[in-house]
């Protein structure tokens, strides 16, 4: 009997699963292994709310994989030793897993491969498993990647993906494999109280509902911050429980502009990993340095932490903020805003906002999160670096009725549409009474500071 080992990482699922599909193929028994490495933890990765969220993709997957005569196992440790064990415990010849763009999937391939050497096993490593489109298929002439976006799209839709695969019938493992127990999560450790579940099965279902009933309308909606009109699929395609090439080739078959909207949207995703697999740096690094001189943690401590409880006394930031930490979500124009707000207002490195939106959000991507708080920072592919925008104007545009505010800032609750956004404009008597904080900075003087900073006055 040969066997193969599938090595999941950020692809927890079993629809659309070429390492998966290719092991199957290439022997008679698979060993679906995946290592919860320490070297997460040390990388600062395993927040509490990806951690509940991952178990659940976890036991997921096992369940799946059970009901196919298969199981998942599980092994604790550095991955390039789990692996080397579990290969000569089963005698595998191959081992097969999803490629990454980050250095920490870099350095862990090349410890993989170390720890494979003499074993007789090959790794084999599949792009476009984790993004709809490989980092690199498609480049601009004399260079390696796309650092604009609409010409990259425009390449990355005329170019043909992959056909999606269906989860195999049977997956047959062999019964000599140990494997530790799947972890659970502390009920009473740090966790979001409104982390969605997690898994490939729910992700599904979340997608299918999204298909029939909000996709048409994104278009028009997807910025309506009290309307929720997004499909919140983030936390399901950053754990690879969905596929990326599955949700694209799913809301091109529906078309329309809701969906041709969505799918740009999607894009987007994969245009940020091609410029990360080009540019890995820029996970901490300016992608492009403009010689800001940001404030840091310890000149702007004070107005760090009122940004991150959500007490800037500016409504929509501070909506946003606490949705964050009651969800670990956040709307996509949200995020934007409360960037823009921390970089552009108070002129604080991007990376302590990058750092906390790590620490809280399922979705929590390092490609993704860097490279967009990068964009709204000026330092990163946008070719309007300097562009800043204003919580009031954002605010009256994308919630009007101040719907959004009242649902996150309930000590505004009875103030009018007119001043939901401007509370500091009440008659004295009405704000005395609000248990609301005073503004942090006037736009004016933080748009001067930036200025000033940029060297624009």
């Amino acid at each position: 009997m040969t066997v193969a080992v599938v090595l999941f990482t950020s692809d927890l699922r079993l629809h659309d699963h070429p390492p998966l599909r290719a092991a199957l193929r290439a022997a008679d028994e698979v060993v679906p292994l995946f290592v919860l490495d320490p070297a997460v933890h040390a990388a600062g990765f395993d927040a509490p709310n990806r951690l509940a969220f991952l178990a659940d993709c976890l036991a997921d997957l096992d369940g799946s994989l059970r009901r196919r005569g298969g199981r998942l196992v599980l092994r604790t440790g550095p991955a390039a030793r789990e692996l080397g064990v579990v290969v000569a415990q089963c005698g595998a010849h191959e081992v097969h897993m999803s490629a990454g763009v980050t250095r920490f999937a870099h350095r862990r391939e090349e410890q993989l491969r170390t720890a494979l050497d003499g074993t007789g096993a090959r790794l084999v490593v599949h792009d476009a498993v984790v993004t709809a489109m490989a980092p690199g298929a498609v480049t601009p002439a004399g260079s390696d990647h796309f650092a604009v976006f609409t010409p990259y799209f425009r390449r990355w839709s005329e170019a043909p993906l992959r056909t999606p695969d269906a989860a195999p019938r049977q997956v047959p493992v062999p019964s000599g494999v140990h494997s530790d127990p799947l972890p659970g999560w502390d009920s009473g450790a740090d966790v979001s109280r409104g982390v969605p579940a997690g898994g490939e099965s729910e992700g599904r279902r979340r997608l299918a509902g999204w298909a029939r009933g909000g996709l048409e309308a994104y278009e028009a909606r997807h910025d309506d911050l009290a309307g929720d009109a997004t499909s919140r699929l983030s936390p399901y395609l950053h754990f690879g429980a969905l596929s990326p090439v599955d949700v694209v080739e799913r809301a091109r078959r529906r078309g329309g502009p809701g969906a041709e909207a969505f799918v740009r949207q999607l894009c987007w995703r994969d245009f940020h990993y091609q410029v990360m697999a080009a540019r890995p740096e820029s996970a901490a690094c300016d992608y492009r340095t403009r010689q800001d001189d940001w404030r840091s943690e310890d000149e702007a401590a004070e107005e760090i932490t009122a940004w991150q409880q959500g007490r800037t006394g500016y409504p929509v930031v501070d909506a946003a903020m606490r949705q964050l930490l009651h969800e670990g979500w956040m709307h996509n124009r949200a995020r934007l805003l409360v960037a823009s707000f921390l970089c552009k207002t108070l002129y604080v490195d991007w990376r302590i906002g990058a750092r906390h939106f790590l620490d809280l959000l399922v979705d929590g991507d390092v490609v993704n999160n860097q490279l967009n708080w990068q964009w709204v920072a000026g330092t990163g592919t946008d070719t309007r670096p300097h562009r800043v925008l204003n919580p009031v104007v954002q605010g009256k545009r994308f919630d009007p009725q101040g719907a959004y505010v009242r649902r996150w800032v309930p000590e505004l609750q009875d103030v009018a549409p007119t001043h939901i956004h401007e509370p500091w404009r009440l008659p004295e008597r009405e704000r005395a009474g609000l248990d609301y904080p005073e503004q942090l900075v006037g736009l004016a003087d933080g748009l001067a500071r930036f200025k000033h900073a940029r060297g624009r006055d």
